[in-house]
C-alpha cells in the first residue's frame, strides 16, 4: 500500500533538477504538476529562476510537460509565457493524464519522471503508471480547500513513509 505513495526521490524544488542528473537516470522528459510545484497562485507566470530553468531544460533537449488536474484555460494562462505543452484535466490520482503525456512524447515509463508536491495525487498517478517520481516541497503553504484536505492526510502518510523507508530524505539533487 505505501508503495503507491512512495516517491523515488525527494528534492526541495523543481529548479534543483539538472539535465545531467536526469540523463544519468535515463530520464528524457519531465512531467510536472502546476500549482505549488511549478508556480504559486500569487505569481502565476513563474519566477525568473523558473524561466531560466525551463530554458536550460529545453536547451538540453529535455521537454517539460505540465500534467495538471486544472482546466485547459487555467493552465494555458499560467504557462503561455513559458511555452510549455500541457495535459489538462489529468484526473490525478488516476494515471490517465500521465498515460496521455507518455503517448504524446512517445517515450516509455522509464524515460519519464513526474514531479509534484502531493503524495495523494502526483505520486499515486505516476506510480500507477510505473513512472519514477520526484516529490518537491510545496512552494508556499497556502492551498485550495481540496488540497488542504489532502495535506492533512499527507502529514500522516509522510511520517509513516519516512519510518518505513529511512532512505527517503530531502536532497539537493538526484542520486542513484
Amino acid at each position: 500500500m505505501f508503495l503507491d505513495y512512495k516517491p523515488t526521490w525527494m528534492v526541495s524544488k523543481i529548479t534543483q533538477l539538472t539535465a545531467a542528473d536526469l540523463r544519468e537516470q535515463g530520464i528524457k522528459a519531465i512531467l510536472t504538476d502546476l500549482d505549488n510545484t511549478l508556480i504559486v497562485w500569487d505569481n502565476p507566470t513563474g519566477t525568473a529562476e523558473l524561466h531560466a530553468w525551463i530554458k536550460q531544460m529545453q536547451a538540453s533537449g529535455i521537454p517539460v510537460v505540465v500534467v495538471s488536474n486544472n482546466k485547459a484555460t487555467r493552465i494555458k494562462r499560467a504557462v503561455s509565457s513559458m511555452g510549455l505543452p500541457f495535459i489538462a484535466r489529468a484526473l490525478k490520482p488516476l494515471s490517465i493524464g500521465i498515460r496521455r503525456a507518455k503517448v504524446q512524447l512517445n517515450l516509455s515509463s522509464q524515460e519519464l519522471v513526474m514531479v509534484g508536491d502531493q503524495l495523494l495525487t502526483d505520486m499515486i498517478a505516476a506510480n500507477h503508471s510505473h513512472v519514477r517520481t520526484i516529490l518537491v516541497r510545496p512552494l508556499i503553504e497556502t492551498d485550495a480547500w481540496n488540497t488542504r484536505i489532502n495535506r492533512f492526510f499527507e502529514k500522516f502518510l509522510m511520517r509513516r513513509l519516512m519510518r518505513r523507508y529511512p532512505e527517503l530524505q530531502w536532497k539537493e539533487r538526484l542520486d542513484g
